[in-house]
């Protein structure tokens, strides 16, 4: 049975895969909360999704790579939609940068740790309240497959995806029984803005690169299962790759690591 959620909360919905879940999403009839930071491209995306589907739209414009992310969210989202509170949540927002992390820009760096680890914990304790509170909802942390394996040349990208994938798991087995859902999306390197924002044209470790398409497909196929798995590696090559750097010694597996960085 297709999950059609009455109301979904998307992050980073302004591009990429946060725009994709979007219009997923509005096709089956579901009203939306979009957050980003650019204002033309939310309205310019809100419009289209409300001519197409008939759905309420509402465009959220705030940075969330700041202290109290969670509780400013959904502030915002009482000022937008009162008395509504979302039965899904997508936490996409995030970014990368590539390079030895001694030569990361300062401020750069902690901007990406603010918001891939702190902002994304922040927005995730608040909406996972109320959804446990109420005995249902469904939370998705985009996580990465860098997260199973550390990487150098992504070194700090990559351990804030492994924390996003840690707890997410935890958080799945914590709200068992709640008849919330959670799981931590762990898509590939995808033909996504990401690279050019990261500062690299090639994917994390040379891993099969898939599209936005595959990746949001392989989320809403999941979706209309009843139940979500802790973590969720959207195609069978990455899906292989993540499963053996699990069990591979890191002895071995960071030599390897590094000379499939350099040849990108």
């Amino acid at each position: 049975m297709p999950y059609t959620p009455a109301l979904a909360l998307v992050t980073g919905a302004s591009s990429g895969l946060g725009a994709l879940v979007a219009r997923r999403m509005a096709e089956r009839g579901t009203d939306l909360v979009l957050v980003a930071r650019r204002r033309d491209r939310l309205d310019e995306l809100a419009g289209e999704l409300r001519r197409r589907h008939g759905v309420t739209v509402h465009p959220v414009v705030m940075d969330l790579g700041r202290a109290g992310a969670g509780p400013a969210l959904l502030e915002a989202l009482a000022a937008e939609a009162p008395g509504r509170s979302p039965d899904l949540v997508v936490n996409n927002a995030g970014f990368g940068i590539y390079g030895p992390l001694v030569e990361n820009d300062p401020e750069k760096l902690e901007a990406m740790l603010t918001l891939n680890v702190t902002a994304l914990t922040s927005i995730t304790r608040a909406v996972l309240e109320p959804m446990v509170r109420r005995g249902s909802g469904t939370l998705v942390n985009v996580a990465s497959t860098g997260g199973f394996q550390p990487a150098p040349g992504l070194a700090a990208y990559v351990a804030t995806k492994a924390y996003v994938l840690h707890l997410s798991e935890a958080l799945w087995q914590e709200v068992k029984g709640t008849g919330v859902r959670v799981t931590a999306l762990c898509p590939g390197p995808t033909s996504t803005e990401f690279f050019d924002v990261a500062g690299s044209e090639h994917g994390v470790l040379g891993g099969n690169v898939t599209t936005p398409e595959q990746v949001v497909d392989a989320l809403v196929a999941a979706l209309d299962r009843r139940r979500l798995p802790p973590y969720l590696v959207p195609d069978v090559p990455n899906r292989i790759q993540s499963v053996a750097a699990r069990v591979l010694p890191r002895r071995l597996a960071l030599p390897v690591a590094a000379r499939v960085m350099r040849q990108s």
